[in-house]
């Protein structure tokens, strides 16, 4: 789900879109920019040519729109996950691509879905304790899935070492965020290659290096 385009962009060409998508993007976009506090149910409702009261007819709150949001992005990248992952196995095309396959995948969401990820640093508190173990569960598998493509690629990387570098990439693609004017950042072209290169840059450094002279835990031999 992409967050980018207003309510009001729905009528341009492609698939169309349901009133239910269309307030969750508006939902997305006005959280993300005020606080989830700081935007009323009315004001969704007039961001997608709707009453606010309207909107129940779809949500039973505002509450409910957070859940769906971040449950629901938890969700497709994980199962996004599993299918990329899936995908490579079967062309036969080797660890590098499942990797490069992950990596692919989250690039798409930190460039097309910055919104959600400013909301769950801010909101994710604010879900039903059911709905915030949901969200975790999703992210510890997601995890679980690079680290096993990490360590297919990178035999000599530990299980630990591969989270922790896992975790850090996730980190790098996140940032997206704070570069905020367009023009902070490269087409989107550019902009993914140039991910693409950090992430695999920074899951290489994972390997280790073999010094002479020096123990993998910097003890001189």
């Amino acid at each position: 789900m992409s967050t980018r385009t207003a309510a009001g962009a729905a009528a341009e060409a492609g698939p169309p879109v349901s009133r239910r998508e269309q307030i969750l993007r508006e939902a997305a976009r006005l959280f993300a920019e005020r606080g989830f506090h700081g935007v009323g149910v009315d004001e969704i409702g007039a961001a997608v040519g709707i009453s606010g009261p309207g909107l129940y007819r779809h949500f039973a709150g505002k509450d409910a729109m957070l859940a769906e949001l971040l449950v629901g992005i938890s969700e497709r990248l994980y199962e996004g996950g599993v299918r990329r992952m899936e995908e490579a196995r079967v062309a036969d095309s080797g660890p590098d691509a499942v990797l490069d396959a992950l990596i692919e995948g989250h690039i798409d969401f930190a460039l097309d879905d910055r919104e959600l990820i400013t909301l769950h640093d801010r909101e994710l508190d604010r879900l039903r304790e059911a709905d915030r173990k949901r969200v975790r569960k999703l992210q510890r598998q997601y995890v679980e899935l690079w680290v096993t493509a990490v360590r297919e690629l990178y035999r000599d990387v530990t299980e630990l070492e591969a989270r922790v570098a896992v975790h850090t990439v996730f980190g790098l693609l996140n940032s997206t965020p704070h570069l905020r004017s367009p023009s902070a950042l490269p087409d989107r072209e550019t902009t993914a290659a140039l991910l693409h290169r950090l992430a695999r840059g920074a899951l290489s450094a994972a390997e280790p290096r073999v010094v002479t002279g020096v123990k993998r835990s910097g003890q001189a031999r």
